[in-house]
């Protein structure tokens, strides 16, 4: 299981003031000496935190896997295609949520998304959409031509009850198992924190998760290093 820190609040940190810091290009190296094996970046299209600068840096600096999370729209397309990330994952965007609400709705973004997906796939950059765990939009994952899907994990992050963190955790094996099936690759992630990773680590159809808020939110008390370092210790590295 590999696991991919996301570092987008730092840089919300450092844009409540607008200055220069937490610089989040700054965790790079700490991230990856801590053993994490990427790092996951959102540059939205209202530059909430991640900046443009942010993304040209951190991706000189990467050694490991960077993860570009970005709105499927022209201009992000073009500066994916600049930043050359080893993997572009499109996330659905609304400029009044707080953070991402929910997947992609694969079905309503039509040919215009299967050509977005093309151009990226066609200049040598790894695919991934980002959807709930749901055997139509895995299905038209395929058909799109994405080479992964990340699962949203939110609805099994907000469970409490067993049984209801059982189901929610049965939907997104029901959609991983199917994703393998069809020949794509998954990982998952958002909200998972330090008590209720253990079960999606555990589903062997899963190769990544991307973590970020719970990480970061740790670290304020113990540091980014120890932070990521107990969270490899949570999904079982």
């Amino acid at each position: 299981m590999r696991l991919g820190v996301n570092i987008d609040h730092i840089a919300t940190l450092r844009q409540a003031r607008r200055g220069l810091e937490p610089d989040p290009v700054h965790a790079v190296g700490i991230v990856e000496r801590a053993g994490a094996d990427g790092l996951v970046c959102h540059l939205r299209e209202d530059r909430r935190h991640i900046q443009d600068r942010d993304l040209r840096l951190i991706r000189e600096l990467v050694t490991t896997h960077l993860n570009l999370e970005m709105a499927a729209t022209e201009e992000m397309v073009r500066i994916a295609l600049d930043a050359a990330p080893d993997m572009v994952t499109l996330v659905p965007e609304r400029r009044e949520e707080v953070t991402t609400e929910g997947g992609l709705n694969l079905k309503s973004g039509g040919e215009e998304l299967a050509r977005q997906i093309r151009v990226l796939r066609n200049h040598g950059l790894v695919v991934s959409v980002f959807i709930d765990p749901d055997l139509d939009q895995v299905r038209e994952a395929k058909r799109l031509g994405a080479q992964f899907v990340e699962l949203h994990t939110g609805d099994y992050s907000q469970q409490r009850g067993e049984e209801e963190l059982e189901q929610a955790a049965e939907r997104i094996r029901e959609a991983a198992i199917a994703a393998r099936r069809f020949g794509l690759r998954v990982s998952a992630g958002h909200g998972l924190n330090y008590h209720n990773v253990a079960r999606i680590a555990a589903m062997p159809e899963i190769e990544e998760l991307n973590i970020g808020h719970s990480i970061l939110a740790r670290a304020v008390f113990t540091g980014v290093e120890r932070a990521v370092q107990d969270m490899l210790q949570a999904i079982g590295r």
